[in-house]
């Protein structure tokens, strides 16, 4: 079993900038996804940034240059640096690790509020 734990999300002003971080615990595989992606209400999740762990990134395109995604595979934590905020960025942000051939496991959701 795998568990996550998400921190960091929270409320800011448009531009500012917040920093999520999401440590996996529990029988992990080493050859993993781990990303974060997001949703609000009356949408489906969508991706917002990945990386691997050999630390090949995929971003959303709404996010590109504003956000980074790193990773201390040692630690099994995912971070999600979130630069010059939007107010569409607000949703609630989940985290997830994606082992190579394995099912996916979620965190429990964080709420970031970007106010205008």
């Amino acid at each position: 079993q795998v568990q996550l734990v998400e921190s960091g999300g929270g409320l800011v002003q448009a531009g500012g900038s917040l920093r999520l971080s999401c440590a996996a615990s529990g029988s992990i595989y080493k050859l993993n996804t781990m990303g974060w992606y997001r949703q609000v209400p009356g949408k489906q999740r969508e991706l917002v940034a990945s990386a691997t762990w050999a630390a090949i990134t995929d971003y959303a395109d709404s996010v590109k240059g504003r956000f980074t995604v790193t990773r201390d595979n040692a630690a099994n934590t995912v971070y999600l640096q979130m630069n010059s905020l939007k107010p569409e960025d607000t949703a609630v942000y989940y985290c997830l690790i994606r082992p190579l051939g394995g099912p996916d496991y979620w965190g429990q959701g964080t709420q970031v509020t970007v106010s205008s």
